[in-house]
């Protein structure tokens, strides 16, 4: 059985390496916060001591961590995964970053002769948990095709996007989608409230209705109106809004980059940015409905 190194093993990476142990593999796993290792070695794991030592012991290793600094170290720094791996080494980074990042990690894997995917995941932890993730793949369609046994065991829906960089293109962009429309779901929410509507009133006409979308139907923001979602545990996340504003960011960078304009991306952006200055940062991205609600309306 191919024995896989994981790094990052936050709200996404610890139920990650639950189904991939669930699954069979063996799972050797690095965190800069000990502590994260700890509950999962009870589980199976083994804990390294460095990127350096995981590395030398991985066929396959993947990633999950914040941003693409972060990346950028665990990859190419002296003691990180490029200078380290062994021969044949498949990397997968399962973070959500900056596409120029992305497509020079993939220059420098492939001087190495590492083969590379950019594979970021949608779905949130309770994906993560349940295995059920969207993910969107770029890279060398060999390269995903010897990777599906392992990403079939955290993920439902996988998708190769396309050559490197793809992958990323394609997070950078349903994420994009789904700020603008949780803010739309809010809002009209809101207004309905104003106009003396039942909130579950809307929602069953709504959701039947052409204004359905996934921010309503699935991830309601609403309190009361569906089961298992933040909006019932006080917008515990879930998905956290400051990764919401990272994630409309990297949007924000790539439309620059590439000469776009995103008026309503924008827009998003500078709301989410309010509401994580608001101290909101580690709630649900959907409780920006209180900052909609109330304090845009004071």
């Amino acid at each position: 059985m191919t024995t896989i190194g994981f790094i990052g093993l936050g709200h996404m990476g610890h139920p990650m390496v639950l189904n991939l142990l669930k699954a069979g593999f063996t799972l050797h796993i690095y965190d800069v916060v000990t502590e994260a290792m700890q509950d999962l070695t009870h589980h199976g794991a083994i804990a390294a001591e460095s990127v350096a030592a995981l590395a030398e012991n991985a066929d396959v290793i993947i990633t999950s961590v914040q941003t693409g600094q972060q990346v950028s170290e665990i990859c190419m720094s002296h003691d990180g995964i490029f200078s380290h791996a062994k021969p044949g080494l498949l990397y997968i980074d399962c973070s959500s970053i900056d596409i120029s990042t992305t497509h020079l990690l993939h220059e420098e894997a492939q001087k190495l002769h590492i083969a590379m995917l950019d594979a970021p995941v949608s779905g949130g932890v309770a994906g993560a948990e349940a295995a059920t993730l969207t993910i969107m793949v770029g890279g060398n369609k060999a390269d995903f095709e010897r990777a599906q046994p392992i990403l079939k065991a955290i993920g439902k829906k996988i998708v190769h996007a396309g050559p490197e960089g793809c992958g990323q293109a394609a997070k950078i962009c349903n994420n994009l989608l789904l700020g603008i429309s949780m803010i739309g779901v809010c809002e009209a929410f809101t207004l309905a409230e104003k106009l003396g509507l039942d909130p579950k009133k809307f929602f069953e006409i709504s959701s039947n209705a052409s204004g359905q979308c996934w921010s309503m139907t699935s991830y309601c923001p609403v309190p009361g109106i569906l089961e298992n979602v933040p909006a019932n545990r006080d917008y515990q996340p879930g998905f956290m809004a400051k990764m919401m504003l990272k994630d409309l960011r990297l949007g924000q960078h790539a439309a620059e980059a590439t000469d776009t304009v995103i008026p309503l991306g924008s827009v998003a952006t500078e709301l989410y940015e309010l509401y994580v200055n608001q101290g909101f940062g580690e709630k649900d991205f959907s409780g920006i409905i209180n900052l909609l609600a109330s304090k845009l309306n004071d």
